[in-house]
C-alpha cells in the first residue's frame, strides 16, 4: 500500500462500487512467541529485521512469509533493544542494560556472523537507543553519567565507537533518562540533524543536535512526566522541521493524557495533539513521501494521523511496541509474544 492510498482509505468516502477497508495490521507467524520485539528495522516491503528478549534477531526477505534466526551466538542473556540496517545483509544491534550488558553488535552477511565493536564497561552508563545518518556515521545514546547524557558515535559503519566529549550537552534533570521501549528514543534526520527523548523527571523533554550529537539544546514538551513510568517514548522526524513525539505513562492501570505532540521547528516548540491517542503510546513513524501521514503503537492499539499529529484515529486494537516504515512506503510493527505484522489495505 502505497503512504497516499493509506490516507485515501480513511479521508475518502469510497467509490461507488465498493467501500475500501481501513488499512490494517496483517499477523505474521515468527515462530518466537517467548520473545519480545522492541527493535525493529524496515527495509522494504519485503526485507525487515527484529531484535528482542533472549538476544534474538530475525530476519525476513518474503515479506514476512518466513522468517530467519541469525540471533548472534551466545547473546542469550541479552536485552535487544534497537536494530538499524542498512539493507538485507548489513544491520547494527544494540543490548541496552547496566555495565556490560549494554553492547553493540554488527553484521555484514545477514546475520551469519556477528561482530562486537562496543561494550560498555563503565558501571553508571545503560545505553537506549542507536540511530544512523547514513551508512557510515551513527550514535548511540545512555542515561545520564555524571548529570549529562552520554553519546556513543560511529565514523565507519559501527565498526568502532568512541564517547563524545560532554561539554556541549546540557544538565540532566533529576530523574531524567531515556526510554528503552522501541528503538525511537533517539532518532536522526538528513546528515547531521538528531533528537533524543526523555522522561522520568518533572518534565519531558526533547533535546536536539544539528551536528552530530557534539552540542545540543533542550526544550520541554506538553506531554506529561513528573514519574519514572512518564515521558517522551518515541520521536520520529520528516525532514529537520516536522517532529512528531508520542509517550505518556507505561503502566497498564494509569491514564495518558496529552500522549502526543508535534513541532514544525525542529522542536524548537512542541504544541499537544488537539486529538490525542487515546492511550500510552511506545512507537511513532511517518510514512514516506506522505506529508502529514504518521502511525502510533502501543500495547492498546495502533492510531493513525493524516493531519501532521494534530489528531489521531484509532485503527487497530492490537498490542504493538515499535512500528517503522521502510522507503517503499511498506510499515512493519512489533511487540509482545513475538507479534509482527506489515501494514495491509
Amino acid at each position: 500500500m502505497c503512504a497516499a492510498g493509506l490516507a485515501a482509505a480513511l479521508t475518502a468516502p469510497g467509490q461507488a462500487h465498493a467501500t475500501p477497508r481501513p488499512p490494517h495490521w496483517e499477523v505474521k507467524d515468527t515462530g518466537a512467541a517467548d520473545v519480545r520485539f522492541r527493535g525493529l528495522a524496515a527495509v522494504s516491503r519485503g526485507a525487515a529485521w527484529l531484535a528482542g528478549t533472549k538476544g534474538t534477531v530475525l530476519r525476513t526477505t518474503d515479506g514476512g512469509a518466513s522468517w530467519r534466526n541469525v540471533s548472534p551466538p551466545g547473546a542469550g542473556e541479552l536485552q535487544f533493544r534497537d536494530i538499524e540496517a542498512f539493507d538485507t545483509r548489513r544491520a547494527v544491534v544494540l543490548a541496552i542494560g547496566e555495565g556490560e550488558a549494554s553492547r553493540v553488535l554488527r553484521t555484514t552477511d545477514g546475520g551469519a556472523t556477528w561482530t562486537e565493536s562496543f561494550r560498555n564497561t563503565d558501571p553508571r552508563a545503560f545505553y537506549d537507543c542507536l540511530t544512523f545518518f547514513d551508512r557510515q556515521h551513527g550514535l548511540a545514546m545512555s542515561d545520564p553519567v555524571d548529570g549529562r547524557f552520554r553519546i556513543l558515535s560511529t565514523r565507519d559503519g559501527g565498526r568502532s565507537w568512541t564517547v563524545l566529549p560532554s561539554a556541549g550537552m546540557p544538565a540532566a534533570l533529576e530523574g531524567e533518562a531515556g526510554f528503552a521501549a522501541s528503538g525511537q528514543c533517539l532518532v536522526s534526520s538528513g546528515a547531521r540533524d538528531v533528537w533524543l527523548a526523555t522522561g522520568g523527571a518533572a518534565r519531558a523533554r526533547v533535546l536536539h543536535s544539528s551536528d552530530r550529537g557534539l552540542t545540543w539544546t533542550a526544550t520541554d514538551t506538553p506531554i506529561p512526566a513528573g514519574d519514572p513510568a512518564r515521558g517522551v517514548f518515541a520521536l520520529a522526524f520528516q525532514g529537520r522541521a516536522h517532529g512528531i513525539a508520542v509517550g505518556g505513562d507505561y503502566r497498564p492501570d494509569q491514564t495518558s493524557p496529552r500522549a502526543a505532540a508535534r513541532t514544525g521547528d525542529g522542536g524548537r516548540g512542541w504544541t499537544s495533539a488537539a486529538l490525542p491517542p487515546p492511550a500510552y503510546r511506545s512507537g511513532v513513524t511517518w510514512l514516506p513521501r506522505s506529508g502529514s501521514t504518521a502511525l502510533a503503537v502501543g500495547p492498546t492499539g495502533t492510531d493513525l494521523t493524516t493531519n501532521g499529529g494534530r489528531t489521531w484515529r484509532t485503527v487497530d486494537t492490537g498490542s504493538y511496541d515499535t512500528v517503522d516504515c521502510a522507503p517503499d512506503a511498506a510499515c512493519w510493527a512489533a511487540g509482545e509474544q513475538g507479534r509482527v505484522a506489515s501494514l495491509e489495505r
